[in-house]
């Protein structure tokens, strides 16, 4: 009998988890009777009563729902993979609390996973952002498949089904300041692309804020890719070039007695153009040197305050 794990981080979804538990259990008649299931839900150190809400769900199936009470809040993908610490199934599979990704899909999923795929991936066709945040998130998955991970598909995904291996493989990673869903297709393994549109979300409002976007965006190019620091590199030839010959062309001026450009605008414009150059390859750098820090000081990823099981 396989024994598919359902992981799911919570935050601030109270009013959520009721109409995301009932859609979830009716799934579930979709499925080849010999599946069993396990629901492991995350609470991210919900401000609200998240927790409560996730009690009542496990209080009417309490052989299949585990609660993950984390101590505070640590954002979502650590959430993640604290409910992948605790998930017990053959295969898992993670959904977002507030039933914008079809839990039909799984089904798909599942089908895929039976014939040999480790991995199947969930492709959203549409997204509900719109203006500078639609615009943000093209150029971040256009920059990934460009200079980071070009065998993640068009347009991003965090809907995915995985086998047990890739679980234990991630957890035992506890990488900080990533991208779990990138480490999987980072692994290498090949995967199975299915594509869906996602509804819009219909209870409570996003935490999903630009300041969180902005942050994984960092987190994963960052994670995956060295081409700030070899574009740091690079602009850096490139200026001293341009320096060289500017200055041999100062020089030839000087030798053959033609009057010099006043050039003090200009030389204001280019101080301060390599000023700030230097002062954002100094931020890139720091980037680097501080995750080297964060992961060298070895603190755990998330606080678990209480299991309920």
């Amino acid at each position: 009998m396989p024994k598919l794990s359902i992981i799911i981080p919570c935050y601030f979804n109270e009013e959520n988890i009721p109409v995301t538990a009932k859609a979830l259990i009716a799934n579930e008649a979709l499925f080849p009777a010999d599946v069993s299931f396990e629901y492991v839900l995350v609470d991210d150190g919900s401000g609200d009563n998240t927790l409560g809400a996730l009690q009542a769900f496990r209080a009417q199936y309490p052989d299949r729902v585990r609660i993950v009470e984390l101590a505070a809040n640590v954002g979502s993908y650590n959430a993640i993979v604290a409910g992948m610490e605790y998930a017990t199934g053959d295969c898992n599979v993670v959904i977002t609390a507030d039933m914008q990704d079809p839990p039909e899909l799984m089904v798909k999923m599942f089908e895929h996973w039976r014939q040999g795929f480790r991995l199947v991936i969930g492709n959203r066709q549409d997204r509900e952002e719109k203006g500078f945040s639609r615009v943000l998130a093209t150029l971040f998955h256009r920059l990934m498949r460009r200079f980071a991970l070009p065998n993640i598909p068009v347009g991003g995904f965090d809907y995915v089904m995985f086998d047990e291996r890739i679980r234990r493989e991630v957890v035992a990673m506890q990488e900080r300041n990533s991208n779990v869903f990138y480490l999987m297709t980072w692994l290498g393994y090949p995967y199975v692309n299915i594509p869906y549109v996602r509804a819009k979300r219909s209870i409570g409002r996003s935490r999903w804020t630009l300041p969180k976007k902005l942050k994984l965006f960092a987190d994963s190019f960052v994670s995956f890719s060295f081409f700030p620091i070899r574009a740091i590199s690079v602009t850096g030839i490139l200026l001293g070039i341009v320096a060289l010959g500017y200055g041999l062309y100062l020089t030839a001026l000087k030798l053959f007695g033609a009057q010099e450009p006043a050039g003090w605008t200009m030389l204001m414009v280019v101080l301060l153009f390599v000023s700030a150059f230097q002062m954002v390859a100094l931020g890139v750098l720091g980037e680097y040197v501080w995750r080297g820090l964060d992961a060298a000081r070895k603190r755990p990823m998330y606080v678990v305050q209480q299991v309920y099981e």
